[in-house]
């Protein structure tokens, strides 16, 4: 006589819900690997570096977390809705040099010269947008080539050399001994964490949050449940562009000057931060998880920088990261294959 025995299956989970299994649930709802990791990172700093827990050197994470975040905000709009945006640390740049140059060279009102610049995120993300979706062009190459069209531009127009001055009041926006309203708090991280409160609650609880997300898992699906797929699209990439021109605006405070280069980093960290974070392409993760991935890549960044290791070994532990978090959630069905 023979019985049947359950045993229990890694994939499906009869007979039993399989650890593997059960982690994969916890980390799809909320992003404990990250959270551990931050964690472990900053304990680390702690027993390693002296100083690393004063409160100057928490802000100076905080400030370039909060830049890192900022720019990390529009990719993360891009890459929920199903595309990528390699024009980001062009328009960091262009936002940059426009301040600095109108503001510093050509004496124009900061009010003027910012609209200037939010002017030329909106067509550069629309281009970018229309291109992409109306020709059906791969956005890696659309936002590719904008990207050196814009740069050119901005060179033709200052000469090959960015001469301007920020506006000082942008200085203290940035700084790390900066206070808001008294507080001793650096402005700029104010101003993520209100960003990032807005994008997660738009993202979220409203109608457009929801759009976003129908149009990344199935374009198909989202134009049956009456999604205008094509705005959206196209309003992700405006979205996109205009953060990352905001970005440069910030930067410009934070160097002082104009820099035709200053974005340059910015374009594989922004991204890293997005998968880094656990938001992968086409409306699977959030807002909240680029925050946390902004933060590791902070923490990561001053303790290189600490033990005096060069930018590539920062590469090299980002490639890494972005490896390990790849890995670990491509062993789940896409989230599209679940609706």
């Amino acid at each position: 006589m023979t019985t049947d025995t359950a045993v229990a299956d890694p994939t499906t989970g009869t007979g039993g819900v399989p650890l593997l299994h059960t982690l994969n649930e916890w980390q799809r709802r909320v992003p404990l690997l990250q959270l551990l990791a931050l964690a472990a990172l900053y304990i680390y700093g702690l027993s390693t570096i002296e100083g690393f827990g004063s409160q100057r050197v928490l802000y100076a994470i905080l400030v370039n977390a909060s830049l890192l975040g900022l720019a990390g905000a529009g990719q993360t709009i891009v890459v929920l809705v199903g595309g990528i945006d390699f024009s980001i640390a062009a328009f960091i740049s262009a936002g940059n040099v426009i301040i600095a140059e109108l503001c510093g060279t050509d004496h124009w009102s900061t009010g003027a010269a910012v609209a200037v610049a939010l002017a030329v995120g909106v067509v550069g993300g629309l281009v970018n947008g229309v291109l992409s979706y109306r020709f059906k062009v791969e956005p890696l190459i659309v936002t590719l080539g904008v990207s050196a069209l814009l740069s050119g531009l901005v060179l033709k127009w200052i000469n090959g050399s960015a001469t301007g001055v920020a506006p000082a009041w942008l200085g203290k926006l940035t700084a790390a001994n900066g206070t808001t309203f008294g507080i001793g708090i650096p402005p700029v991280v104010v101003i993520w964490a209100v960003v990032a409160i807005v994008i997660g609650l738009v993202l979220t609880r409203t109608r457009a949050g929801r759009n976003l997300y129908l149009t990344g898992v199935n374009q198909p699906a989202a134009r049956l449940a009456l999604v205008r797929v094509n705005r959206t699209w196209i309003y992700a990439y405006i979205a996109s562009a205009v953060l990352a021109t905001c970005v440069g605006i910030l930067l410009a405070g934070y160097s002082g000057s104009g820099n035709v280069t200053i974005g340059d980093p910015y374009l594989f960290q922004s991204l890293a931060a997005v998968i880094v974070g656990g938001t992968m392409f086409g409306g699977r993760g959030d807002y909240w998880r680029t925050v946390l991935g902004a933060l590791v890549l902070s923490v990561v960044a001053l303790l290189l920088s600490a033990n005096q290791l060069s930018s590539a070994a920062q590469d090299m532990i980002t490639g890494g990261l972005i490896l390990l978090v790849v890995g670990l959630y491509g062993r789940e069905r896409r989230l599209r294959d679940r609706i």
